[in-house]
């Protein structure tokens, strides 16, 4: 499978460009360096007996608890705390998205309890956030008790009940289908950037086939990764009500305090570049299977004493914003 069309306005056109030098520096894994995998084969993290021991349960290995993604309107104190999920995202609600797009600044955000997360991500929304909502995911995280270790790797994810029973990350359930044999999904991302360092991004795009109604996913500017089948998704089979962009962490309140947990570089937004995480050229694709700017952004924080976010736009880096925070500070006990 290829998806028949891809949005218009993307740099390519409809062509696939061929991988320049700037593209694969900038898109290595890790895996790499043990070779690669032959045509007509899809790479497929192994997962081992200790990755399903660590899971809370069976039901629930490689899934997001309930009440996972961010509800701007409804931040009421209890569905923080009951979720124990907090975000720093920008968001637009009140039309029809067939898609989006954006440039993500990719660090190793410290993790305090194995069972606590960090990531930054696209989210894909349809219909309310009760007991049906439809998500499609993807962005980089780091989660020890998903993959063992505290390396930053791509993700994605998906679900159509509001994380309950369907979907799950990865290539962990049946749902998402690979097509490409060059990027493995779950695997770790190299180089990541540094405080006042080197700075290390990564590109995604997903967007919704005008032709067959799948929703794919392109890596970079030339590495289609695969679809979700329509099939999957009652609201989502149609279009996308809500689009989000930005960080998340779980904070599990061990020992009755915020979670030390950084989201992002770890650092608040206002430091801006070379020390704060960034997402840059967000875009959506609209009904005609354009990309553009999005309209009227909005941004949404629980608690911006741990974790904040900050929107704003210009020429080169379009629409963008710069996110995260250190969680437990003297102003966020």
């Amino acid at each position: 499978m290829r998806p028949n069309f891809y949005p218009e306005g993307l740099l390519s056109g409809s062509k696939v460009p061929s991988n320049s030098e700037e593209e694969s520096k900038l898109t290595t894994q890790l895996w790499h360096l043990n070779g690669r995998c032959p045509e007509e084969t899809i790479p497929i993290r192994r997962t081992k007996k200790n990755d399903i021991l660590r899971a809370n349960s069976l039901e629930r290995f490689g899934k997001k608890r309930p009440l996972a993604a961010p509800q701007p309107k409804n931040a009421e104190p209890d569905l923080i705390s009951q979720s124990g999920h907090q975000h720093a995202i920008v968001y637009v609600e009140g039309d029809k998205y067939y898609g989006a797009k954006a440039t993500i600044n990719v660090w190793e955000p410290k993790i305090q309890q194995p069972n606590e997360f960090s990531l930054s991500q696209i989210w894909i929304l349809g219909g309310s956030f009760g007991e049906d909502l439809n998500s499609i995911e993807a962005g980089w995280q780091v989660s020890p008790d998903l993959y063992g270790d505290n390396r930053t790797r791509l993700f994605t994810y998906w679900t159509s009940d509001a994380y309950q029973a369907t979907g799950c990350y990865n290539l962990l359930c049946s749902g998402f289908i690979q097509i490409n044999n060059q990027i493995a999904i779950g695997a770790s991302i190299y180089p990541v950037s540094g405080y006042d360092g080197s700075q290390y991004d990564i590109s995604l795009l997903i967007w919704k086939d005008p032709k067959e109604g799948n929703w794919w996913i392109q890596f970079g500017n030339s590495y289609v990764l695969g679809y979700w089948p329509a099939s999957l998704f009652s609201y989502l089979a149609d279009s996308a009500t809500m689009i989000e962009w930005g960080g998340e962490i779980v904070n599990s309140e061990f020992d009755g305090q915020h979670s030390t947990t950084q989201m992002g570089s770890g650092h608040f937004p206002e430091e801006g570049f070379g020390k704060a995480g960034y997402f840059k050229n967000i875009q959506i694709v609209d009904g005609s299977n354009n990309l553009r700017p999005p309209k009227d952004l909005n941004t949404f924080t629980e608690q911006s004493n741990c974790y904040n976010v900050g929107n704003d736009n210009d020429g080169d880096w379009g629409n963008y914003f710069f996110y995260g925070g250190p969680g437990r500070n003297p102003n966020c006990p």
